[in-house]
């Protein structure tokens, strides 16, 4: 799943594009995604000024004068800018024409979403997609005193913590996992038992891990490529134990081991990461 690095980059390729432009139009091919794409939305914004493009935790904000389009990439979607002349792919289910410029948004599993919030409906911030996430990681306010007071009196595990996405979002399953490693915390401790030492070094983990992803490019996900179409390498840079099990650790030789939280794996290495 495209995870906050791979949206934020996302966000600023087309943050160099479509603010000041007026949107020509908006073509839906495939309305079946994870909820409806609205019937009305073409003719809502076709022909409208975009203001801004903007980012709360995984979902791209498009900003009207009259409201805001959002956007959730899902499992494995992706946009990307296309050329005048590029045929449009299988999987590309909806278009955003501007004069010098188009966009497709590619998703295959149709896990995504395209909603819309209408300004008369109040702040973006009180959707009901938006309104229960939690601090942003690179926002001032998250502070080890901060994560250490929201930890305090949940049992469970330090990952499945950090990957409900109610104290901090945009730390998924990849970045968890690397996170954890760099902070040398195992990712089954229960949350409330980790104490304000541990949280300094959490939270610089996972702003320097995230940091890191998004210099990159983000991850190499299967399917992942950013607004010009490329794929991140973040992977082939960072990773020092998702999806590396059976490998030596690279502080001790240790080997990475592999177990199932919540139904996702997670990585890490039981030297490094005593529990």
């Amino acid at each position: 799943m495209p995870e906050l690095p791979e949206v934020e980059t996302t966000r600023r390729g087309i943050a160099t594009v479509m603010p000041g432009h007026e949107l020509l139009q908006f073509v839906v091919y495939e309305s079946r995604m994870r909820w409806p794409v609205p019937d009305d939305l073409s003719q809502k914004i076709s022909g409208h000024t975009v203001l801004s493009c903007e980012r709360r935790g995984k979902y791209l904000l498009i900003n009207f004068a009259h409201g805001t389009q959002i956007i959730h990439l899902g499992m494995s979607g992706s946009l990307r800018r296309a050329t005048p002349d590029e045929p449009r792919r299988k999987h590309d289910h909806a278009e955003w024409i501007f004069e010098d410029a188009r966009f497709l948004l590619h998703d295959p599993r149709r896990f995504g979403a395209i909603l819309w919030h209408d300004a008369a409906d109040g702040p973006i911030a009180g959707h009901p997609m938006l309104a229960k996430l939690g601090i942003e990681p690179f926002d001032p306010l998250f502070t080890p005193q901060y994560l250490h007071q929201h930890l305090q009196g949940k049992t469970l595990a330090i990952k499945q913590a950090l990957l409900a996405g109610h104290i901090v979002v945009g730390v998924g399953n990849i970045y968890a996992s690397e996170s954890l490693f760099r902070a040398r915390i195992n990712p089954r401790t229960a949350a409330g038992t980790i104490s304000l030492d541990r949280c300094r070094r959490l939270t610089a983990a996972i702003q320097q891990t995230l940091g890191d992803a998004l210099e990159s490019g983000g991850s190499t996900l299967r399917d992942y490529v950013n607004a010009t179409g490329e794929p991140g390498a973040y992977f082939d840079i960072y990773a020092a134990v998702y999806e590396k099990a059976g490998k030596p650790c690279a502080v001790c030789a240790t080997p990475i081991r592999r177990i199932v939280q919540g139904q996702r794996a997670t990585y890490y290495c039981p030297k490094c990461q005593r529990q």
